[in-house]
């Protein structure tokens, strides 16, 4: 094995053949594989950044429309509960 000399006087060993997990890391299928993993992580990426947007604009809707609607609508019940229960104490026919 032939030695290349640094400076400072320590030799280090040449370079050596590529590996047998350097030579199948170059073959065209784990590049196809590498390639479609990395362009599938950056498409997977901004879907969940678009749901995430699309979550948030359905859940602000919900609270400012939503919200304040079904709470009309207990209001609304609760004063139908007790005039319904005031006209029956006094004595009146419910409408």
């Amino acid at each position: 094995m032939a030695t290349v000399a640094r400076r400072g006087g320590i030799s280090l060993p040449a370079k050596p053949s590529d590996s047998w997990l350097t030579k199948i890391s170059r073959t065209p299928a784990v590049t196809w594989t590498k390639e479609t993993a990395s362009s599938t992580s950056v498409v997977v990426g901004k879907l969940l950044k678009s749901t995430g947007k699309a979550a948030w604009i359905v859940g602000t809707t919900f609270v400012v429309l939503v919200v304040p609607l079904i709470i009309e609508m207990d209001r609304e019940q609760q004063l139908n509960d007790l005039e319904l229960q005031q006209a029956s104490i006094l004595g009146t026919p419910p409408n």
